[in-house]
């Protein structure tokens, strides 16, 4: 027993006093004797145990006053909800040590006020502080947060202050206080916040919900100073952190019990059985309490039940996200500070003349307000389709987080606008595209890549978190990911400090082909992706391959053929009969997808007008090795080992998908399955007919001359996104394809 590191005896309902021989247990480094029925003394021996770090003696009957000395080595002691009395001994405050006294008997004096956390004193027992003078009749709390204001227009102040596993903390005003108890088992880094930037559904109010306070043991507010009387009480919540549906990660739960005034009101409360078995899904309950002494207690408690391990190690004890608390009668109280009320002749008189100022200006600008407000409203009837609504970001706070959209956090840009990259308060971190204005992707372009987006889910596309709607900007908000893009890995500066060996590409071939596949064949919604290239393929810190950019691509009936009369894409990766023609199928991504694998392969862009004359344009140079037989000589000369099965394979698989006639090229399903191996590559043997009939150094025979026809081509052979306008097609025009431009 004396080597005994770890004692946890917590809500044990153990009785007696504590065993002076506890101190012999020189071993220790924690002791959790909380929550149980202890009562008389604490034995000093135990705060002189030289290598204990924590003591947890809260919620029992302990008595008698605190020593004067204690070990250096603790650093958390929790003596909460006992009888202690007497002074706070100098010894054991000022040095860093997290101490919760919160609801004891003792005395507080000047020096012990200006060294504690602020507020113990309206902590002790009864909650002394504005008793029988109330000053509030309401509070509300962004729990883990910044102050935001609810679409219900309640503004719930800011609760962002960093916590331990032994802390307290009071707000400014004083109008509420918060106490945690608990470490985390096993943990190496505690957290008692966490935050998500995904939307939160079965809300208007989405942000209040995307961050939350966390306890690994016992979670307590207190609304201090309220008028007595009844309250409704509106605890709000949203699991944010054990996610998925049909992982072994989503079997995590997370169960702890609600009580208020004293009084349990929920035993084993689940965040995602109230939500119907699902995450990130807004959870309200309501509860109606009765304040007779002037405080409210609000106890989120862990009884210990729940997971541990699933989805990582750790405790899941009490969650929540918001709370607030509001009269059931008619309150006498202002909701002030009593140093408010001295000023507040002079603001009243204030907001009088501005008032009346004010009542001028309007009159001015009415028409104007109503007018813009009218147009306001039409556009916004775009998105009435979308079943999530946005804007869940303001442009304040994106603005922010980019730093006023600073070009040092630009990531690049596209046909659509720039990419910046962005960083909160709290440390998340996203990827902000800033949608150009005046391009003709505007507000109709805009709504269907939200709908698009937002409706598809898979491990190779990137997420669209958010988006921001107000005025004429027009933002979206994805998750950022650090590798960047895959041209700037093979063909860029970071090629030299990143590099890629043939498992990564090979797997990075094999994501993009599923990426595209679910696009075309397993999502609700069919997707034509119309510009997929290297730059548009993302990885993620494990060199995922993920797609972005769905800007460009267009809903689709699979069994239809669309003519598309403006045709967006990028020189290198266009399927000719979408060049030429506008001609828009499934089969135009996997011609891209064919010269993407070639580059992934051989390291090097589409075409290089430095290299040797047959060896400028890619696909033309993969033909000539293919038909001599000397299809290895197309792998990237820094690839000192690679499996060469493979790479015969993907060649096979880039050569059949850039075949000049789409009925020749695979389903990306299909080139699934022969890029896995799973079924032969078909042979291919002839050459595609555009690399006979055309010459690459002119461009006059990119586009068709035929009299019976008229475009408008405006070409970059540079990695930019191109606009052909194409009047040849035999479909009407006037009957475009969904979401047609």
């Amino acid at each position: 027993m004396t080597s005994l590191a770890t004692l946890v005896l917590r809500n044990n309902n153990v009785s007696g006093s504590i065993p002076s021989y506890f101190g012999r247990f020189q071993s220790l480094t924690l002791l959790d004797l909380s929550f149980n029925n202890l009562i008389g003394i604490v034995p000093n021996s135990i705060f002189d145990i030289s290598v204990l770090t924590h003591l947890f003696l809260g919620n029992n009957r302990l008595t008698g006053t605190l020593p004067s000395q204690i070990s250096p080595s603790l650093r958390a002691i929790d003596l909460s909800y006992n009888e202690l009395l007497g002074d706070i001994p100098p010894g054991i405050i000022g040095r860093n040590l997290q101490l919760n006294l919160v609801s004891n008997n003792f005395t507080i004096d000047s020096y012990d006020s200006s060294t504690l956390p602020r507020g113990l004193v309206c902590l002790l027992r009864n909650f002394p502080c504005n008793q029988g003078s109330p000053i509030y009749s309401r509070f509300a709390i962004k729990c883990g947060g910044p102050e935001i204001r609810s679409s219900d227009q309640i503004v719930y102040e800011m609760d962002n202050e960093v916590l331990g596993p032994t802390t307290y903390y009071t707000s400014n005003n004083q109008r509420w206080t918060i106490s945690n108890v608990g470490l985390p088992s096993e943990s190496s880094s505690p957290q008692y916040t966490t935050s998500s930037p995904s939307r939160i559904t079965n809300t208007s109010d989405s942000r209040l919900f995307q961050t939350t306070r966390v306890s690994a043991g016992s979670l307590r507010y207190y609304g201090l100073g309220l008028e007595n009387g009844n309250y409704t009480v509106r605890l709000q919540f949203a699991e944010t952190e054990i996610q998925g549906t049909r992982t072994w990660r989503s079997l995590g739960r997370r169960v702890f019990d609600i009580y208020i005034q004293g009084n349990l009101k929920v035993k084993d409360f689940d965040i995602r059985r109230e939500a119907g078995g699902v995450s990130l899904r807004a959870v309200t309950r309501d509860f109606t309490v009765q304040v007779s002494e002037n405080y409210m207690e609000i106890h989120l408690f862990w009884a210990g039940k729940g997971t541990s391990c699933v989805p990582t190690l750790g405790t899941y004890g009490p969650s929540i996200s918001a709370i607030s608390a509001t009269p059931d009668f008619i309150p006498t109280s202002t909701n002030n500070n009593r140093t408010d009320n001295n000023r507040t002749g002079l603001i009243i008189g204030i907001v009088i003349a501005i008032v009346v100022a004010s009542l001028l200006f309007v009159v001015v600008v009415y028409y104007v307000f109503r007018t813009r407000k009218m147009q306001k409203k039409l556009e916004d009837e775009e998105l009435l389709g979308i079943d999530a609504r946005p804007y869940t970001f303001s442009y304040a706070e994106l603005r922010a987080a980019t730093d006023d959209f600073n070009p040092t956090n630009k990531l690049g840009e596209g046909g659509f606008g720039p990419v910046y990259k962005g960083t909160f308060v709290d440390g998340r971190v996203i990827a902000v595209k800033q949608l150009f204005v005046q391009s003709h992707q505007g507000k109709s372009q805009f709504t269907a890549e939200i709908a698009t987006i937002s409706a598809v889910q898979h491990r190779n596309l990137v997420k669209l978190y958010d988006c921001c709607i107000e005025e004429d900007k027009r933002l979206l908000v994805y998750e950022y990911l650090e590798n960047k893009s895959l041209d700037q890995i093979l063909f860029g500066t970071r090629s030299k400090s990143l590099c890629l060996d043939w498992t990564t590409r090979y797997d990075i071939c094999l994501g993009i082909a599923r990426g595209l596949a679910y696009l075309h064949e397993e999502s609700r919604i069919r997707i034509v992706h119309r510009d997929v290239k290297a730059s548009n393929i993302l990885l993620d810190s494990n060199l995922v391959p993920k797609i972005s950019d769905f800007g460009l691509a267009k809903l689709y009936d699979d069994k239809k053929t669309h003519i598309s009369t403006r045709v967006a894409g990028t020189i290198g990766y266009l399927a000719p009969e979408y060049a030429m023609r506008g001609h828009l199928t499934e089969k135009v991504d996997a011609f891209s997808f064919g010269v993407v694998a070639l580059e992934i392969i051989s390291g090097r862009p589409n075409s290089d007008s430095c290299l040797e004359n047959d060896m400028i344009y890619l696909l033309e140079w993969a033909w000539n090795l293919h038909e001599n037989n000397k299809e290895i000589e197309l792998v990237d000369p820094t690839l000192h080992q690679y499996n060469e099965d493979e790479v015969i394979r993907i060649i096979g698989v880039s050569l059949l998908c850039t075949q000049a006639s789409p009925a020749l090229r695979p389903a990306m399903s299909r080139a699934v399955v022969m890029l896995s191996g799973d079924i032969e590559v078909a042979p291919v043997t002839s050459r595609p007919g555009y690399l006979i009939d055309w010459k690459f150094n002119d461009q006059t025979t990119f586009v068709s001359n035929s009299d019976s026809s008229t475009s408008n081509v405006d070409i970059n052979q540079d990695d930019t996104t191109i606009t052909i306008t194409a009047d040849n097609s035999p479909i009407n025009p006037a009957k475009p394809m969904l979401h047609e431009r």
